[in-house]
């Protein structure tokens, strides 16, 4: 698919991608496989190391203990892969080493290799900003340490770093993986993995792009979300546009080392929306957003529904659900609530948070799509059989043209929508 975008120089940015011809919302551009990818720390243990696929019963290496399989099928796929670093893991098990240090060990094992190149990509590893010289000190002594782990988990074999291409050291890798991987995510936009896609990397970013990356499995799909010109620039977005302009642009200067100049951020579209009620309240709430985040990913859905409830309680008054950190204690509180099978306080919450996610995600964006899904599946369960109905068909006509009309949750949410026109007709 490489014909239907160029490389090119984008004024005031540098290396970009641009459209060799017109697209219409929800065509493929392009897609890809990584140049070398890894599982997410946090999701080894449930997470098919071949096909992505979740699964809590997966098979285990028996060497290395770290990598699962849905079957020995899946097991064969990625053995050629996984026996490069499996004796790498073994030796160091239990412990594992970061997701960026696994990611780089691949890259390493990749440009060690005679036969594997990145030479059909447009935007070779060796092309890649570093940035290295841009980066704070600090910045610098962490990528060290990351080194330092990356030297122990090669061990006494790291001699072979020797023969790897002119500039690519493992510092400097580690400074071109931070700047250019991708996170791969699910059909719901959880991230699983992490992944290098070369040309991928080209891409540049807008606050408000015209395409959208989209995943099945570690597959990488770039899709256009509106009309693109023959020659527009195809453009993606780095960061998530629920921060206030100030806020998106400091996150891109210290990961990607640029001011975001969009017109988004230039104009401070919605950023005046982002932030009403008692500035003390939801800065109080900004504070705590962090802690409770923790308790998710610990799965202390207990403690985390308790602490989210009470601050709902104490600040729903003073502070609209339209703000960005009453709204992500909304979504905090749903997940709770659906851990714990409170299906009706759970859709309280999903339905509070639908009207800011269509007031800051333009339609068509998968972020509102997969909250129209979460809404909509509480809304079946509980035998709201026309709002269910009303969200699948809303979530169905974003996901077209977001993740394609073959994508596995596009399809579930078809099924969905059968299944409550269905029912609705046997009412």
């Amino acid at each position: 698919m490489a014909v239907n975008m160029q490389r090119f120089v984008s004024e005031g940015k540098g290396n970009g991608l641009r459209a060799l011809r017109e697209f219409k919302a929800g065509e493929v551009i392009h897609s890809s496989d990584p140049y070398a990818f890894c599982i997410a720390k946090d999701f080894l243990k449930t997470t098919c190391q071949q096909c992505l696929k979740r699964g809590e019963s997966l098979l285990r290496c028996s060497q290395c203990k770290t990598a699962r399989y849905c079957n020995v099928q899946c097991q064969k796929q990625a053995w050629p892969e996984h026996k490069k670093e499996c004796k790498y893991l073994k030796r160091l098990q239990p412990r594992i080493p970061t997701d960026s240090v696994r990611l780089v060990a691949r890259i390493i094992f990749k440009l060690l290799s005679q036969s594997e190149s990145d030479k059909d990509e447009m935007y070779s590893i060796s092309e890649h900003q570093s940035h290295l010289a841009d980066m704070s000190e600090e910045k610098k002594e962490a990528l060290g340490h990351l080194c330092s782990t990356l030297q122990v988990y090669l061990g006494e074999e790291n001699c072979d770093l020797s023969l790897l291409p002119p500039g690519l050291d493992p510092i400097n890798l580690l400074a071109r993986v931070t700047c250019n991987c991708f996170s791969i995510s699910d059909g719901e936009l959880q991230n699983v993995g992490v992944g290098l896609y070369p040309s991928m990397s080209l891409l540049n970013h807008d606050c408000q792009p015209n395409c959208v990356m989209m995943f099945e499995g570690k597959k990488l799909t770039l899709r256009a979300v509106r009309f693109i010109r023959t020659c527009e620039e195809l453009t993606i977005s780095y960061t998530d546009v629920l921060a206030p302009s100030k806020m998106r642009q400091a996150q891109l200067q210290e990961q990607y080392h640029f001011l975001c100049q969009c017109e988004h951020c230039t104009s401070k579209d919605k950023d005046s929306d982002m932030l009403p009620g008692e500035k003390t309240a939801w800065t109080s709430l900004r504070d705590t957003i962090p802690h409770l985040e923790h308790l998710q990913s610990e799965q202390n859905w207990e403690e985390l529904l308790q602490e989210s409830q009470v601050l709902l309680d104490k600040y729903g008054d003073v502070v609209p659900d339209r703000n960005i950190y009453l709204l992500k204690l909304l979504d905090l509180a749903m997940d709770a609530c659906i851990s714990l099978d409170d299906y009706v306080k759970a859709l309280e919450y999903g339905n509070r948070a639908l009207e800011p996610y269509k007031f800051y995600y333009r339609d068509p964006h998968p972020s509102r799509a997969v909250e129209l899904l979460r809404v909509g599946k509480l809304q079946h369960y509980l035998g709201r059989l026309e709002e269910a109905q009303g969200s699948f068909t809303q979530a169905y006509d974003i996901m077209k043209v977001t993740h394609g009309t073959e994508h596995a949750l596009t399809n579930e949410v078809r099924r969905k929508l059968a299944e409550c026109q269905s029912e609705l007709g046997r009412v």
